[in-house]
């Protein structure tokens, strides 16, 4: 199949010639003219373009430029032709994009050769970028497949850990999905933080299901007592939080993004940390408790107070809500919870979704 080929050049004895070197090898369209040649490419796309420099109201420089900003038409080689036997000239083309320069009148040989080193450059270099673009799919691809796999082993892995108090893992989903909901409403209340974009937030969604992770650590017989603990049993109970941050970053630093690990192991060591400092295991307050921890401890309260427990039934939807309007600035950042507060119906929806009456 022969290459198109646009030859632009003002001279009618220029483009003949042109047009009689070519034929044979080509199919050769003509354009005396700048405003002529985008005309013409309203309806082809050559392989290349032998472009004259000096030509009346748009020369050659003026054209390719004009090339350059076209989607369709800026990756076409373009070799100027030019009577000028000037270095200056030959510079300022090739700095401007042209791939090559040819001389005036034409040698048919050199003209050939030129041409088809320009075209078949431009045939090896679409042949690469087509090979890149094939391999980063393929790459994308399995990275989604291997990040897919470890999200689900996350899952099961959660699940397992909440079966052991007695609970079949729905935990971890609903508070997941609180999270995802507090995400969503901190948004449309323009909530400012710059930490919280929507990589960060995708993270902290995947994040929340490792929360209770640091629970494989803690004995049967603490974690499944259907009763208070015992100021003994509460502190080994308490374990899990850094328990949790250890396992996160001993099992998965090799296997993932090192941001996402730092997220999780946050979520998981510190979402029992209160915002006055009376939490645990740091005692940290206030804005040192890391972001992605002051809204896990929302959703995890939420759902604790109103699902049914070994030893509890679920709470009243308007009870847990003023217990966590009471808890604005002492348990919980302020902010956040006012943000929750301001859209009860949101997370009254989904807790009907969870547990329809």
């Amino acid at each position: 199949m022969k290459h198109t080929v646009l030859v632009i050049d003002d001279d009618i004895m220029n483009v003949q010639m042109a047009q009689g070197i070519l034929q044979d090898e080509y199919r050769v369209a003509t354009a005396t003219s700048g405003a002529d040649a985008f005309k013409l490419l309203d309806k082809i796309i050559p392989d290349l373009i032998l472009l004259d420099v000096n030509m009346p109201e748009m020369d050659g420089f003026q054209v390719l430029e004009e090339l350059k900003k076209r989607e369709d038409t800026k990756k076409i080689p373009v070799i100027f032709l030019t009577a000028e036997q000037s270095a200056d000239v030959e510079t300022a083309a090739l700095a401007a994009g042209a791939k090559d320069f040819v001389s005036k009148p034409f040698n048919p040989s050199v003209l050939m050769n030129r041409m088809k080193h320009s075209i078949d450059m431009q045939m090896y270099q679409q042949h690469l970028e087509h090979m890149v673009s094939t391999q980063i799919e393929a790459i994308i691809k399995y990275k989604n497949q291997i990040n897919h796999i470890q999200q689900e082993m996350i899952h099961a892995m959660a699940e397992i850990i909440e079966s052991r108090d007695g609970s079949t893992g729905e935990h971890v989903k609903r508070t997941s999905k609180y999270v995802a909901l507090l995400l969503e409403v901190l948004q449309k209340e323009n909530y400012v933080n710059q930490e919280l974009t929507e990589h960060y937030a995708d993270m902290l969604c995947r994040a929340a299901y490792m929360h209770d992770i640091g629970k494989i650590k803690v004995d049967d017989a603490i974690l499944r007592k259907p009763g208070r603990f015992t100021p003994e049993e509460y502190e080994e109970m308490k374990l899990h939080a850094p328990a949790g941050g250890e396992i996160i970053r001993n099992t998965m630093d090799k296997m993932e993004y090192g941001r996402f690990v730092e997220i999780a192991a946050d979520v998981a060591t510190y979402h029992h940390e209160r915002w006055d400092g009376k939490g645990y295991p740091e005692g940290l307050s206030g804005t040192r408790i890391p972001l992605g921890a002051r809204i896990m401890a929302l959703a995890d309260v939420f759902d604790a107070l109103t699902s049914v427990r070994c030893y509890k039934p679920a709470m009243d939807v308007e009870k847990a809500f003023s217990i966590i309007e009471e808890e604005e600035g002492k348990q919980f950042d302020p902010d956040l919870a006012r943000v929750m507060l301001a859209n009860k119906d949101v997370f009254r929806r989904q807790l009907e979704e969870f547990f329809p009456k």
